[in-house]
């Protein structure tokens, strides 16, 4: 299967108080056509970052080595109607708050139409009655009413169905989802994600899905990529993942989850705090929080190796393989 979206070699800086300083460093991840990728990891890791860049939604000033490229084109060269085309057609992103990315003087019709009617044509009339049909597909009932509402009268979930909506409106190739679900209740989280994941094989439509949470990931996700640091530390197979993970830090996350099926005394935590890029150390940007830390992961900046049907950025990953997960005693 041939790569929807490639990244290489993907570092970013940013202005900040008149110094540039790196988000992201080295990043490498591919995507196929039809295919759904997690991008898991702690805040100010870069994963938004990632999918700002992929979508050229970066902020102004920004420095920007190596290259993202959409089937086969190179997403930095495009320019006026290419990129507007790019942007219209090919790529649609999710935001996390559905509240900040709508226009509250405007009504909900008003957002949902506009696609319609500017990317694919249609009159006022067709793109209304697409509108409520597209609200329809995502569990919105009564959509001519829906359409005359404006964004507050929804709650949280309805409004991120009605993102939903407004995304697979233009019927993109590849859908950025920026934690969609973060602000939702979890039945409601759910039903979103059980909506989204039916639309997206129904048009044949990739995701990019931006997440803190590892149990969603596997659950939606073909493969999962973790990232600390603004770097790429781990890919697997996001079944694979939660069982044999290859590098200490995805282990210290599957192990920092809570599971109803079992009593523990105490869950696991991470020590110290997320690092980002711009403040991480030398060496092995993970090493200072890490419990499995020789001298030389301080001194050398590891590459993204092949392990078997994975990779990682950890000198160990050979001699610790299979003995990152510590198996917890069930309390009475």
């Amino acid at each position: 299967m041939s790569d929807l979206l490639t990244i290489e070699g993907l570092t970013i800086r940013l202005p900040v108080d008149g110094v540039f300083r790196t988000v992201l460093q080295d990043v490498s991840l591919s995507l196929a056509a039809g295919q759904t990728l997690g991008l898991v990891g702690e805040s100010g890791s870069g994963k938004s970052m990632t999918a700002r860049a992929i979508a050229r939604l970066l902020p102004q000033g920004a420095q920007v080595e190596g290259e993202v490229s959409f089937d086969g084109s190179p997403v930095f060269d495009l320019r006026g109607a290419a990129l507007r085309r790019y942007r219209a057609e090919d790529v649609a992103m999710i935001f996390q708050d559905p509240r900040a990315h709508t226009n509250p003087v405007r009504r909900i019709g008003d957002f949902l139409t506009e696609a319609l009617r500017v990317n694919r044509g249609l009159g006022t009339r067709e793109a209304a009655a697409s509108a409520v049909e597209l609200l329809a597909q995502v569990g919105i009932a009564d959509g001519e009413r829906r359409l005359r509402q404006y964004p507050h009268e929804l709650s949280g979930g309805l409004l991120q169905r009605v993102m939903i909506a407004a995304t697979v409106a233009v019927r993109p190739r590849l859908i950025l989802a920026d934690e969609p679900t973060t602000a939702l209740d979890v039945t409601t989280q759910a039903e979103v994600m059980g909506i989204l994941a039916r639309l997206r094989r129904e048009y044949g439509m990739a995701m990019l899905f931006i997440t803190h949470d590892l149990d969603l990931a596997a659950a939606v996700c073909d493969q999962t990529v973790v990232m600390y640091a603004g770097r790429v530390v781990e890919r697997q197979s996001s079944a694979r993942l939660h069982g044999d993970p290859l590098h200490p830090y995805t282990a210290a996350l599957v192990q920092a989850r809570p599971d109803v099926g079992r009593a523990v005394a105490r869950l696991n935590a991470i020590p110290g705090r997320p690092t980002t890029a711009y403040e991480a150390p030398g060496g092995c940007a993970f090493a200072p929080r890490c419990g499995h830390a020789e001298p030389e992961c301080h001194q050398d900046i590891q590459e993204l190796r092949v392990f078997g049907e994975g990779h990682s950025r950890c000198r160990r990953t050979a001699d610790l393989r299979g003995r990152l997960i510590d198996v917890q005693e069930a309390t009475p």
